[in-house]
């Protein structure tokens, strides 16, 4: 099994370190957006962007394996 490449887990360390670290950064004030605590919005937000990440992760697994499976072919139709 192959290791993951770089880019992947950091697509993928992206949003955990969104949500878990960030909280206490917004923890003294109470922000609103869009009638929204901040600290839900953020959640919510990042609950929608995490397959974005994901599939930025796959993409890159995707287009590494290719070029990797193409690299020792030579001339192959």
């Amino acid at each position: 099994m192959k290791r993951p490449s770089l880019g992947a887990v950091l697509c993928g360390l992206i949003p955990f370190a969104a949500v878990c670290f960030p909280v206490v950064l917004w923890d003294r004030v109470y922000p609103m957006v869009c009638g929204l605590p901040f600290n839900f919005f953020w959640l919510l937000s990042w609950l929608l962007l995490t397959p974005l990440c994901m599939w930025g992760a796959y993409r890159s697994e995707v287009k590494r394996n290719h070029s990797a499976r193409n690299d020792g072919k030579g001339g192959a139709l």
